[in-house]
């Protein structure tokens, strides 16, 4: 049986078989570094620290003898997955046949491999380990986004764009405010990322059910305790007081959550700019590389390829809090089977796609293109409509009937919609300010000041400057 791995060759990943189905996230998503942390190779190197440190300690009490820690460390990394995987066809079960590839090559420290512990020690625990290095990458990817999104705000601040509500267009914002949307929800994903990286836990040493009866038996009630802190320290690894024969999965439920939170904001951005992209819009866009085919059909396309990736992996991260959430609340009594094969897909793959979101997230900012020829004309086309209402208050404020003012400012204003429409300049202003009933009550030159809305953003200018400040203080 013969794993699949990849070669990176000039830039280029290449498999080394192409005739079984390859995981994308093997060789298309995500890092390398990631990839390499999740692989099969890794976690058995893991296994095998463990049982290291684990043999170290235990020497202390005379559990173990000093050749035989010494052939344990000598061998640690003499992997042979091949070797493994013959094995465990045979017996079928992964970490023994582990045991017995590493006993293979321990003459004397082989009799001692995994004294008192059950199979979920070794496992729950290297997975924690894992989780550990993966939040550092995911945290040092957030800090590579967000760096640059607070450049993009602070630039943008106060650019004026057209707001859109119901995918009509609305009041002005400005295009640093409309970024500075996405950044918040970012930077609360990262606060929550530096929390679980103080708080995350791994299982401990605790035995088949989690009362860490073997081990007490093998050391006694406070030598128990005391090997188990010290393999705390050892891996570097908090461990949770109460667990069963696994820690709690409810744990990775949370993990999983805020990984899919974090691709809350990225999935609203990428839709955001693939409708922005739209020719009808034209306003902002990812960059299009000299030699990139946007369709084999259709030669002028430029399809934003890296919004819409975003969009479908996002969708799918979305889903494993769900898996993760059944996977904690339906192991039965102190532990069941059922999460077992899942959580070889769920956990290496919610890392993976959270990678490849923020790597390409980081890569659509880097060449983002933004048209403000497009984004003047947009907003003088439409803008004026988001002057309506400031002009139906002036109206009333100066004694005209309400219902009257609001009447025949809706027929102009569906007018204008209509020349619009047909390719005409928008004829709103005119027709409002030059009305014989408005003019009664406010001047022209008066009602005329009132479409002038460049400037009509509230604080948004301030605040998209507060929010890149913010993303400096924390990053």
């Amino acid at each position: 049986m013969a794993l699949f791995r990849t070669v990176k060759k000039e830039g280029i990943f290449e498999m080394d078989n192409y005739e079984h189905y390859n995981s994308p996230y093997s060789w298309r998503y995500g890092s390398i570094e990631m990839r390499k942390l999740w692989s099969e190779k890794n976690k058995r190197l893991l296994w095998r620290r463990i049982w290291v440190e684990m043999a170290d300690i235990q020497r202390n009490y005379g559990l173990v003898t000093e050749e035989q820690f010494l052939d344990l460390k000598k061998h640690m990394m003499d992997i042979d997955i091949k070797r493994s995987l013959e094995i465990e066809q045979r017996i079928h079960h992964d970490l023994v046949s582990e045991i017995n590839v590493f006993a293979e090559r321990c003459p004397k420290g082989g009799a001692i491999i995994h004294l008192g512990a059950t199979s979920v020690d070794i496992k729950d625990n290297a997975t924690a380990l894992q989780i550990k290095e993966s939040l550092e990458i995911i945290s040092k990817r957030l800090e590579g986004v967000l760096g640059p999104l607070a450049d993009l705000i602070e630039k943008y601040a106060g650019l004026t764009v057209i707001g859109f509500t119901h995918l009509q267009p609305a009041e002005p914002t400005t295009l640093g405010y409309r970024l500075s949307i996405y950044a918040q929800d970012l930077l609360e994903d990262y606060k929550k990322i530096q929390k679980i990286k103080k708080t995350y836990k791994g299982k401990g040493f605790k035995g088949a059910v989690g009362t860490g009866a073997s081990f007490m038996d093998l050391l006694g009630e406070i030598q128990y305790a005391e090997f188990e802190q010290k393999l705390s320290e050892k891996l570097d690894l908090s461990f949770y007081q109460i667990t069963n024969q696994t820690y709690p999965r409810r744990q990775e439920y949370e993990i999983l959550s805020v990984l899919a939170g974090i691709g809350v904001p990225l999935n609203k951005f990428a839709y955001d700019i693939r409708l922005l992209q739209s020719p009808m819009i034209g306003e902002v866009m990812e960059g299009f590389t000299k030699n990139q085919v946007g369709s084999s059909a259709m030669p002028f396309k430029r399809n934003p390829i890296n919004s819409e990736k975003l969009n479908s992996l996002a969708r799918l991260l979305a889903q494993f809090p769900r898996v993760a959430w059944d996977n904690a609340a339906t192991t039965l009594l102190e532990r069941t089977l059922d999460d077992s094969a899942n959580r070889r897909s769920i956990m290496p793959e919610a890392f993976l796609i959270t990678d490849e979101l923020l790597i390409t997230w980081r890569n659509i900012l880097d060449g983002l293109v933004i048209d403000e020829q497009s984004i003047t004309r947009n907003l003088q086309n439409y803008s004026v409509f988001a002057s309506v209402e400031r002009v139906l208050m002036e109206l009333v404020k100066a004694g005209l009937d309400r219902r009257v003012a609001h009447e025949r400012l809706r027929k102009y204003s569906l007018g204008a919609w209509n020349t619009i429409g047909s390719g005409k300049q928008n004829p709103l202003v005119d027709n409002v300010s030059s009305d014989p009933t408005f003019l009664e009550y406010v001047s022209q030159d008066r009602l005329q000041s009132l479409f002038s809305v460049s400037k009509y953003v509230g604080f948004a200018e301030e605040r998209a400057k507060w929010m890149a400040s913010e993303i400096r203080k924390v990053i």
